[in-house]
């Protein structure tokens, strides 16, 4: 039997359903920096501190999903994957919080200026975290159904 996700909405795994959001915004939030970078616009900057708040609302939601399958479904933490997949995901959440108050701090404009390598370390960690919640689904089968 696949490991199980705990948390479902008629059989679908919410983490499963909330992760392209998350992936969505801080790649968005990514692209907007560079947009910023090469065109000077401040609405790039602000779409990327924006973008940036969305993702960390949005990963709060699917890392408390993700963090409920972890805890309460045995199977899942047997799997070195899903402790890759974790760590790598709370060190890009903590990543993100600690980007979007220090451009908080320092404003839209300066922050995508100063930050625009946080946003990168967060897109290449968004990789290796899908690597690894590939890993799960595709050779572990978790949260696939039987």
């Amino acid at each position: 039997m696949n490991p199980r996700s705990t948390i479902q909405i008629a059989g679908h795994p919410v983490h499963a359903m909330l992760v392209p959001f998350v992936v969505t915004f801080y790649t968005a939030a990514f692209g907007a920096d560079l947009g910023f970078a090469a065109t000077g616009d401040a609405f790039w900057a602000r779409s990327a501190f924006w973008l940036i708040g969305a993702g960390i609302v949005v990963s709060v939601l699917a890392a408390t999903a993700g963090l409920i399958d972890f805890l309460l479904e045995p199977a899942i933490r047997e799997i070195r994957a899903a402790w890759w997949h974790l760590l790598g995901n709370v060190l890009m959440s903590l990543i993100s919080i600690g980007d979007w108050v220090l451009r908080f701090g320092a404003g839209a404009e300066e922050g995508s200026h100063a930050y625009l390598s946080l946003s990168l370390i967060v897109v290449l960690l968004l990789g290796f975290n899908a690597w690894m919640g590939a890993e799960l689904v595709f050779r572990h089968r978790v949260g696939v159904a039987d």
